[in-house]
């Protein structure tokens, strides 16, 4: 990688760094509600193994993070039925901007401001290399799925649907 590749450090990437995991980093042109699928398309990657990481919250508006493939959608009653919540739903994007501390659009697992449970779902699990936001808006790091398992106690679930 070129030093001119090399994109300034984030919360998400020094935790990477700290806990020794091996990622490589994928700068694109972000665009505004473009999301995981104009991402993919910037950077050539399958939309399937590009993910996305979901501030939501339950009934008691207890935050959680939820990471899905990038062409699915998340369903909530599935995930509410499977964590034991009442209901589950999107945060605001403030809300979760205060909650993880990242930009909406840039919202990385990693280094999140807030603990919060994060759950994966299982078939992101048998990818072999997945691209997750590093932390800023058009920012994304590919990295083995199971570090979200390792480093965030990443709890599998299935609740992907494709409309």
């Amino acid at each position: 990688m070129g030093k001119k590749d090399h994109v300034s450090e984030t919360p998400a990437t020094a935790m990477l760094r700290a806990n020794q995991v091996a990622f490589t980093e994928h700068p694109y042109e972000y665009l505004e509600h473009g999301g995981a699928l104009h991402s993919a398309q910037m950077l050539g990657l399958d939309p399937f193994s590009v993910v996305k990481t979901l501030i939501m919250q339950d009934q008691d508006a207890k935050p959680l993070v939820v990471l899905m493939h990038g062409n699915c959608k998340v369903s909530t009653k599935n995930l509410a039925r499977q964590i034991g919540a009442k209901s589950v739903e999107p945060c605001k994007p403030e809300v979760a901007q205060r909650h993880s501390g990242y930009l909406v659009g840039g919202t990385s697992p990693f280094g999140t401001r807030r603990q919060m449970p994060v759950y994966i779902e299982q078939s992101i699990l048998a990818l072999p290399q997945i691209a997750i936001n590093g932390g800023r808006r058009g920012y994304l790091v590919q990295l083995d799925p199971q570090v979200c398992v390792r480093l965030l106690q990443a709890q599998p679930v299935h609740c992907a649907w494709v409309d």
